[in-house]
């Protein structure tokens, strides 16, 4: 049976949410994201006529576009309407995988049986239009590779079919960066080899871009061939991630406790970043020798930043730890996720802050989570005892 897999993408999701609050900021360039020294994380489609894109500088974006209207952004409000989505997907699509707060895969095969699988997706998408008020671009296609990249092109309000024939004469004359796993590093890359187009890139030998690119290469050559087997996988909501440490011998040590805070804090904020979430509420969990137990927490700004989350992680800690009496555990939890591809808060974060906290997780990544930590965590997280 012919696989038949939807990709749908909230158009501009951000820059949609906010002009749904205020019709004001309607067919006015407008950009979401930090201060001066913050990145854009969403531009309208008449600032991108300007060359604003995400990830952008503050600064560079304005000055190609001084016109815009910056809003901060409302990871709140983008999350319920993120949820809304959801829910009218979910409740529709027979297999539904949500891949970030505003992006869905469907499977939908075998469904041409009974309707058509293109007059059941545009239905939806029409669906989702009027219940929610937010723009959704989709593409039906024989895998998710293709269907994601046809959605791209077909923006805004997209609705491309690509069935398996037309799957090459789509890719070929593409950019090799049109391929979701191609980022800035490998496309520059590529083009050094004067590998610029899909084409070029299918038509090279496995072999070489094995040597060129290790264990990717084979995966990139697959999908500039518009080959991509994996599944479709149902959504299934986190709801929070957490640690705890039981001592094996109770203390009162001040500098052991908040260093191991510190540790724990820092290895979840990590796992946070590595599989895409931001939280919005931490918790705090201690236990005194006698076995009383007692908690804090608190509602935050989304964030999967180290440093936000260790200095409330350590003013919950004062708060709780109130007895002159030695504690047998202590415990974090990060609650409250929202998943998405915005790795770190963009409304709020400096350029030099996402620079650091992207350098130390490529070296988490190739020595191991404990390989970059603050010295005190690092060190009570080993003796914790």
């Amino acid at each position: 049976m012919q696989r038949a897999i939807v990709h749908l993408d909230l158009d501009t999701f951000f820059v949609s949410c906010e002009r749904q609050r205020d019709s004001k900021l309607d067919h006015v360039p407008l950009i979401i994201g930090g201060g001066e020294r913050g990145v854009v994380a969403c531009s309208s489609y008449e600032a991108r006529k300007f060359g604003v894109r995400t990830a952008m500088p503050m600064r560079l974006a304005l000055r190609l576009c001084p016109q815009a209207k910056v809003v901060k952004g409302d990871m709140d409000l983008y999350s319920k309407k993120s949820r809304e989505v959801t829910d009218i997907i979910g409740e529709n699509a027979p297999v539904m995988e949500k891949s970030s707060i505003d992006e869905f895969y469907l499977d939908v095969s075998g469904m041409d049986k009974f309707f058509g699988c293109y007059k059941w997706t545009n239905e939806l998408a029409g669906k989702v239009i009027k219940e929610s008020g937010l723009p959704i671009s989709f593409s039906l296609s024989v895998n998710k590779t293709v269907s994601k990249i046809a959605t791209g092109e077909g923006k805004p309000l997209g609705n491309l079919e690509i069935i398996q024939a037309q799957v090459k004469p789509f890719l070929n004359p593409l950019p090799v960066d049109k391929i979701p796993m191609v980022g800035k590093e490998t496309s520059q890359l590529l083009s050094r080899i004067g590998v610029r187009r899909i084409q070029t890139l299918s038509e090279m030998p496995k072999e070489m871009l094995q040597q060129i690119l290790g264990k990717n290469g084979l995966e990139l050559w697959k999908k500039a061939n518009g080959i991509d087997n994996s599944p479709v996988e149902a959504y299934k909501e986190r709801k929070s991630i957490g640690t705890e440490h039981t001592f094996h011998h109770d203390t009162i040590n001040l500098e052991l406790l908040n260093g191991l805070l510190l540790g724990m804090v820092e290895t979840l904020a990590y796992q946070l970043r590595q599989e895409q979430w931001l939280t919005s509420t931490v918790t705090v969990k201690i236990r005194y020798a006698n076995f009383d137990t007692e908690t804090k927490q608190r509602r935050i700004s989304y964030t999967s930043a180290d440093d936000i989350l260790i200095d409330v992680s350590k003013d919950l800690f004062r708060q709780l730890f109130t007895r002159r009496m030695r504690l047998r555990l202590i415990g974090i939890q990060f609650s409250g996720l929202v998943h998405g591809t915005y790795q770190i808060n963009l409304f709020e974060d400096t350029l030099e802050k996402i620079a650091l906290y992207q350098a130390m997780d490529k070296m988490r990544d190739r020595y191991g989570v404990d390989a970059v930590m603050r010295t005190s965590g690092a060190s009570n997280l080993k003796k914790g005892k």
